[in-house]
């Protein structure tokens, strides 16, 4: 019998198809015309030039991103009530950098069931545990209650840390927080950078892609601890750099239940531009069977 309770989340999770999972796609702006994230007429992660590197990438310096309409979430509670959900579990990208988590409120109050939207307070694979989490508490049968709480006690314990080759993207964005203050600083600065509060912050600055690199390695142990967890190696056209990085980690992590590289989409990187490269450490429940 399949769960009572759906579960919604937007384009930026980064997640392959998951089963009882819902995603409500961002636009990607270019020029005069707005795509669906991971729609065809857009370019979505994994469509490689033969030099192995995403082909259209450099397309994301003129890009800008909208959130989806209050229309578009109410379209789409309203068809999860009809095929028979009893409530939905929403979870987005941080309210601090898209008013996407503003369009999901505005439509729960017009829905036609029960929907509890969360603020991830995060981007990426920040929001895509949490949504893996919800997804698995609902697959068991939770009501929205505890399929809410499971989402929020992820979201709340789930650490992101990731660096930029160029401050370019960075500068132009208006949801940067903190890490405006590099924009003074040396042009070769490599800023590592982590999600508090739902923003993007300066975490530390480094000299070279190869310290970033070792640096977010220390990262991943430190919020590791000893208990066991989930990670994933995020990027953007720089496949190369995260392959080696996952390569690594699985030594320095004995606690370590699953590892997935994720290249993120044309949403995020809007912001933070091509050579991206990030780590999202997540505490499991080895009760649930991981990668579900």
């Amino acid at each position: 019998m399949p769960p009572t309770v759906a579960v919604v989340t937007d384009s930026t999770a980064y997640l392959p198809a998951v089963p009882g999972v819902t995603v409500v796609p961002l636009q990607v702006i270019m020029g005069d015309t707005s795509y669906d994230e991971g729609s065809n007429g857009s370019w979505v992660p994994g469509h490689e030039g033969s030099d192995g590197e995403n082909s259209s990438v450099g397309d994301l310096a003129s890009a800008t991103t909208s959130r989806p309409s209050p229309a578009r979430f109410v379209s789409c509670y309203s068809s999860l009530a009809a095929a028979g959900a009893t409530g939905v579990v929403s979870i987005h990208l941080s309210a601090e950098m898209s008013g996407t988590v503003e369009s999901a409120l505005a439509a729960a109050r017009d829905a036609p069931l029960p929907v509890e939207v969360i603020d991830s307070r995060s981007i990426a694979m920040g929001l895509g545990f949490p949504v893996l989490v919800a997804a698995r508490a609902a697959a068991s049968g939770a009501s929205l209650e505890a399929v809410t709480s499971a989402a929020r006690r992820c979201a709340e314990t789930t650490r992101t840390f990731f660096y930029v080759d160029t401050l370019d993207y960075l500068r132009r964005s208006g949801r940067i927080g903190t890490a405006a203050s590099l924009f003074g600083s040396a042009l070769m600065i490599k800023p590592l950078l982590h999600i508090v509060n739902g923003q993007i912050s300066l975490l530390e600055k480094v000299r070279t892609s190869a310290r970033a690199i070792a640096r977010l390695e220390d990262l991943a142990v430190q919020a590791a601890g000893d208990g066991p967890v989930e990670v994933a190696v995020q990027h953007l056209a720089a496949r190369g750099r995260a392959e080696a990085l996952a390569e690594r980690l699985p030594k320095r992590l004995p606690g370590l239940v699953e590892l997935r590289v994720v290249e993120v989409g044309p949403v995020i990187g809007a912001h933070v531009g091509p050579g991206m490269l990030g780590l999202t450490v997540t505490p499991c429940d080895l009760s649930a069977p991981p990668g579900s």
